[in-house]
């Protein structure tokens, strides 16, 4: 991990250990804020994790005392008025859109946030796939109270996960929550005492990494399906996704493994 001190602008650290891709979100000074540079240094990170092959799972995660205040909006408010989005084409975009002429992850996320999880730190972990909260955790989408609307994803994927009413209720006010209010709303899928937010999130990444690569893309892309689209489209690939999976290498290990009573060691293809 890079040890150099953080730039004014802020970064993203990445330290790969074993299969697991660690991300950092790195400007602890401006409590994390986003700046342009940022959010494209992280979409270079999520490609990178979803590019290389040995790495199976991404766990992002925050230097200092908070997760991230959002977005630096001076930094970014030109772009916002030239309608311009700070990601390149090409990249895999952090916020998972599936807008056209960005990529979109295959590999599973998990998120560890603590402190302040504002505005674009809520839409970060709704983007992922699971969220270990610390107990400290004090989230808002406040994006109505600066004259904006949240356009990272709050307004669909907190009406999917919590009711519209629930969403509406702080989307509107721009209220602050808890991590209690966090996972009653599903938002977020575990509580544990500030300070092992991140154990937790890199004990649950292991965990994942020691599945069949293959099988965990799989889930991971017909479960999202089944949301997005529904059900009935999810189900239509049942077959061909399970016959391809079926004839891979791993699943060939997963039954000796079985046979042989030992732990599986699945190379990915």
């Amino acid at each position: 991990m890079n040890t150099a001190p953080t730039p004014p602008e802020g970064r993203i650290t990445t330290e790969a250990r074993g299969a697991v891709l660690l991300i950092g979100i790195d400007r602890p000074a401006k409590r994390n804020g986003f700046t342009p540079a940022m959010m494209r240094a992280l979409a270079e990170a999520y490609t990178r994790l979803d590019d290389e092959p040995a790495l199976r799972v991404g766990v992002l995660h925050a230097h200092g005392d908070h997760f991230t205040a959002g977005l630096d909006l001076p930094t970014f408010a030109p772009l916002m008025q030239r309608g311009e989005y700070a990601v390149p084409f090409g990249l895999v975009d952090p916020l998972n859109l599936g807008d056209a002429g960005w990529r979109r992850r295959t590999k599973p996320l998990v998120v560890a946030v603590k402190g302040i999880t504002y505005t674009l730190g809520i839409e970060l972990m709704l983007a992922a796939d699971i969220v270990v909260a610390a107990d400290d955790s004090r989230f808002s989408q406040l994006e109505v109270k600066r004259g904006i609307m949240a356009t990272g994803g709050a307004t669909l994927r907190m009406a999917e996960r919590a009711g519209l009413g629930n969403a509406l209720l702080h989307l509107l006010t721009g209220d602050e929550f808890d991590s209690a209010e966090a996972l009653r709303l599903r938002f977020v899928q575990r509580v544990v005492p500030a300070g092992q937010e991140l154990d937790e999130a890199l004990r649950i990444a292991a965990q994942i990494a020691g599945q069949a690569p293959l099988a965990v893309v799989a889930t991971r892309l017909n479960a999202q399906k089944a949301v997005e689209q529904g059900p009935l489209v999810a189900m239509a690939e049942f077959d061909a996704v399970q016959k391809g999976l079926a004839n891979s290498e791993d699943a060939k290990e997963g039954v000796a493994s079985f046979v042989a009573k030992r732990a599986a060691v699945f190379k990915g293809r």
